[in-house]
């Protein structure tokens, strides 16, 4: 007679300042594990170059922003740099109810967000190794104008001021090794009791 086996889906909040990463970490763990879906968000911004709609976000008109807020439907809702960008609650419960593993690719702010409206998540802080550095890779992107780095360079200071709120945090120097330290966050906290309860047979 085998194990019976009972798993509870996970929430898993990747956050962080923009361009510490976390979009390659997200990219990276699904590739790796197929027990993860992606919670894709709704965002009003305006797509960058390779982004799909449905795929990385759902790209909307600031109207239907307004219905789905007057319908409260967002999980999380937020603005950043300018944009307004939201989290839809129904597709994440009906994806952690089938037993699936969600991930949400989130700012600081909006992850905070759900952190307060759900009991039941883990949360990984991706920091830079320096403020220096994460100025090159919002430069080497090349998808922003020098103002909006530069807002995003403050905002940054003020995101990783959160990192108390945070269950774990990880440094994006090498990114090899940084991610194989989420991995191991992840694979800890899949054997956690409240998302595992196997049951073996008498015989």
């Amino acid at each position: 007679m085998a194990i019976k086996i009972d798993r509870r889906g996970m929430l898993l909040i990747i956050s962080g300042p923009s361009g510490a990463g976390k979009g390659t970490f997200v990219a990276k763990l699904l590739e790796q594990d197929p027990s993860f879906v992606l919670s894709c968000s709704v965002t009003t911004r305006a797509p960058r170059e390779k982004e799909i709609d449905g795929v990385h976000y759902h790209f909307i008109t600031e109207e239907r922003y307004d219905q789905l807020l007057a319908e409260d439907a967002f999980l999380e809702h937020a603005t950043v740099h300018g944009n307004r960008y939201g989290t839809l609650r129904k597709p994440v419960e009906e994806l952690l109810s089938q037993g699936k593993n969600v991930v949400l690719e989130i700012d600081p702010q909006g992850a905070i967000s759900v952190m307060e409206n759900t009991d039941d998540y883990v949360s990984v802080f991706i920091l830079p190794p320096s403020y220096q550095l994460l100025r090159k890779r919002l430069t080497d992107r090349q998808t922003d104008a020098p103002d909006v780095i530069e807002r995003r360079m403050r905002n940054a200071r003020n995101e990783i001021a959160l990192l108390s709120r945070y269950q774990y945090a990880v440094v994006n120097d090498q990114l090899d090794v940084a991610f194989e330290e989420m991995m191991s966050i992840v694979r800890a906290e899949k054997q956690r009791i409240v998302r595992y309860q196997p049951e073996i047979p008498e015989e």
